[in-house]
C-alpha cells in the first residue's frame, strides 16, 4: 500500500493559514493528501472583542488567545485540515511594539528549542512538502513572529532532512499591481497602497497553484476569524479583486529532492505515483 502524501504548513498566528495557503490546504485535503497545520503562537496581540487593540484598556491577552484559537479551529474545519498542531508560544506583536520585549514572546524563544519542537512534528508526520514564509516573514511583511516561523522551519527542514520539497509563500508583484488597479477601478474607496518592498519579484515565483474551486472555503475560513477586522476587511473587496486575490496561490521553491520543472502548477509535482 502506498504511503499517504503529506503537506505541512507552518504559520505564525491564527488566521495566517487562510490567505497564502488556505486554497492549497483545502485542495490537497480534497485530493486525499494529509494536511498538517502548525500554528506557532496563540495570537494574544490581536484585536480583542469589540476591536479592542493591544495595549488599550480592556485588552485581555488570555481571553484574546482563547477567542483566536477557537476561531482557528473553525477555520481548520472549513479548510478540511486533518491535523492542527499548536506550538502555543506567546504572540510577539508587530515590529516595534512593547510586546517584542516579553521574555516568552515567540521571537525571543531560543531557536534550538522552538525548531526542535517543530522537528519532532516533522519526524511524526513525515511531510513530503513543507510550506512557510521567506526570510522577510512573507513578501516583505517583516513581522517578528513570521520571521521566526521562517527560521525555525528552515532549521527543522535542515535538521531532519525529511521533506522532499520545501516552499516559501509568495505574493507576485504583478498580482499586487493588478489588484490595486481593480480596486481603484471599482470606486469602492477601499485604501490599499502596498509599499514598494511588499511582494515577491515575479522572477522568483516558481509555482502557481490554481485553487479557484476552493475560493468559498477560503472565504469561510477567513470569516471564521471575525475578531480580526484588519484581516477580514479583505472580504469587502470588489468581487473581481477577490477572485484575483483568492483564486491562485504562489510559492517560491527553495528545495526539491525530486525532478521538477522550472515552473510548476502543483506542489506535489514529481511526488505523485
Amino acid at each position: 500500500m502506498d504511503r499517504q502524501l503529506t503537506l505541512m504548513a507552518v504559520h505564525a498566528h491564527p488566521d495566517d493559514e487562510c490567505l497564502s495557503t488556505g486554497g492549497v490546504l483545502a485542495r490537497y485535503a480534497g485530493e486525499g493528501i494529509r494536511t498538517v497545520l502548525v500554528t506557532c503562537t496563540n495570537g494574544e496581540q490581536g484585536d480583542g472583542p469589540g476591536g479592542v487593540k493591544p495595549g488599550d484598556p480592556g485588552h485581555d491577552d488570555a481571553k484574546v488567545a482563547e477567542l483566536r484559537l477557537s476561531e482557528l479551529r473553525q477555520s481548520v474545519q472549513h479548510l478540511g485540515i486533518d491535523h492542527l498542531e499548536l506550538l502555543g508560544y506567546r504572540d510577539s506583536g508587530m515590529d516595534g511594539w512593547d510586546a517584542n520585549k516579553h521574555p516568552d514572546a515567540f521571537a525571543n524563544v531560543p531557536l534550538d528549542l522552538s525548531a526542535g519542537r517543530l522537528a519532532e512534528l516533522m519526524e511524526r508526520y513525515r511531510p513530503d512538502v513543507v510550506v512557510t514564509y521567506d526570510e522577510t516573514g512573507g513578501s516583505g511583511y517583516n513581522h517578528p513572529d513570521h520571521v521566526q516561523a521562517h527560521r525555525i522551519t528552515v532549521a527543522a527542514v535542515e535538521a531532519t532532512g525529511i521533506p522532499a520539497k520545501f516552499y516559501y509563500t509568495a505574493i507576485p508583484k504583478s498580482a499586487i499591481k493588478r489588484m490595486v488597479e481593480l480596486m481603484r477601478e471599482s470606486g469602492t474607496g477601499i485604501d490599499f497602497e502596498p509599499g514598494d518592498d511588499f511582494g515577491t519579484p515575479d522572477e522568483l515565483v516558481t509555482t502557481v497553484v490554481d485553487v479557484t474551486p476552493f475560493i468559498e472555503h477560503k472565504f469561510k475560513a477567513l470569516q471564521s476569524h471575525a475578531s480580526q477586522g484588519d484581516s477580514i476587511s479583505l472580504l469587502q473587496m470588489p468581487p473581481e479583486a477577490q477572485r484575483q486575490a483568492f483564486s491562485h496561490e504562489a510559492f517560491t521553491r527553495v528545495l526539491s529532492r525530486v525532478k521538477t520543472p522550472d515552473h510548476e502548477v502543483d506542489l506535489f509535482e514529481g511526488l505523485r505515483p
